[in-house]
């Protein structure tokens, strides 16, 4: 670690952050790192406040969070759009924050961005459109056809290319953006609120596509979005957001199967099934007779590399088990979600019951009695 650290300190490494990179190598390794990374409008307003984040090569990286929350301050930051009012910004552990004209122009040939809103030309075809990047770069006109082609095959619109925007449909045109935003091969690929305007079957085709070309491409993406649905189904590792600061971050099943911030679980709740309202007016505190179940919530949050098994888990339980609500996905290779379960007639008090569970799920709670 003595030779990394003075390795570092010759490279005019802070001591801190010299530090910082020989206990966790992988940040020497990072596509994109911010350190102690700010943005303040008017001097008041603060977008961003000591953001550290490291985003990995070839990695779907997810930045989640409210409106107001600071995402698309924090992704411009990223081609300069935005420049910090404090901190640093590296690609490939270059500090971008000196960059002259020219090298940002270089900069932002390596890296595309699409929008929610397309920002096509209405008067140009699709090919045009595509093509429009590479006529301003000066690239020759046989180059130009040819990457044209290419990728007007690669997002499926090879039978397009004489339409303008206004014949497309909503996804139609997110898949010219994404065309437009690869013309310069980019090594990271940003991607603002790219199907906030598409509706759920558009969304899944766009997410699909975008999976695709990272995995063929090799690409780093970076994906701003306020729904956590879209996180699931593409990013590998998400940060959340709330007013500018960090508030949790990790592998995409960690915060899923675990939220631990307010915010995390706010944005979660739409995808989670609430306790049914017949029920919760049935529910009692305390059994009303011999023949009241006990109502247990199982939450299975994928820190566990086993599978529920659900036989073994009602024969713990000794009695009759009924399952009210619930059901259990798969995200990155763990298994997540909760059961509400109604057990009666064990010979079992709803303690022993939750304790004879919790060797199935990582979480068990007794809601209560229902006859």
């Amino acid at each position: 670690m003595s030779t990394v650290n003075a390795r570092l300190r010759d490279l005019g490494t802070p001591p801190w952050e010299a530090q910082q990179i020989a206990l966790h190598p992988e940040l020497n390794r990072a596509h994109v790192r911010f350190i102690n990374l700010g943005k303040t409008y008017d001097g008041t307003v603060h977008a961003l406040q000591d953001i550290d984040l490291a985003i990995q090569h070839g990695e779907v990286f997810g930045i989640i969070g409210r409106s107001g929350a600071g995402k698309s301050s924090l992704i411009r930051t990223i081609n300069r759009l935005e420049r910090p009012s404090s901190g640093r910004v590296l690609i490939d552990q270059v500090d971008i924050g000196d960059f002259d004209e020219d090298r940002l122009v270089a900069l932002r040939r390596r890296i595309g961005m699409i929008f929610q809103h397309f920002n096509l030309m209405s008067a140009k075809t699709v090919w045009q459109n595509v093509e429009l990047p590479l006529k301003v770069a000066g690239v020759p006109k046989a180059q130009r056809q040819q990457k044209v082609r290419e990728l007007l095959q690669l997002v499926g619109l090879q039978n397009k290319h004489q339409t303008y925007p206004a014949q497309l449909s909503g996804g139609q045109k997110q898949r010219v953006g994404i065309a437009r935003a690869l013309v310069h091969d980019p090594q990271i690929l940003l991607c603002d609120e790219a199907t906030s305007a598409l509706d759920p079957q558009t969304t899944q085709s766009i997410l699909g596509l975008l999976r695709e070309i990272n995995q063929r491409l090799g690409l780093t993406i970076v994906l701003i979005t306020h729904e956590m649905a879209v996180i699931r189904e593409i990013c590998h590792r998400v940060v959340v957001l709330e007013h500018g600061r960090i508030v949790e971050q990790g592998p995409v099943w960690e915060v899923f199967g675990n939220p631990r911030h307010a915010v995390s679980k706010t944005l979660l709740a739409p995808l989670q099934h609430g306790l049914p309202e017949e029920l919760q007016g049935r529910l009692q505190p305390t059994p009303s007779g011999a023949d009241a179940a006990v109502v247990l919530r199982l939450q299975f949050t994928g820190s566990s590399e086993d599978e529920p098994d659900l036989g073994a888990l009602i024969g713990a339980l000794d009695g009759r088990v009924r399952l009210l609500q619930g059901g259990v996905e798969r995200i990155q290779g763990h298994a997540l979600g909760q059961l509400l379960l109604a057990v009666s007639g064990s010979s079992l008090d709803a303690e022993a019951l939750r304790a004879r569970a919790l060797r199935w799920a990582q979480q068990v709670e007794v809601l209560g009695y229902v006859v």
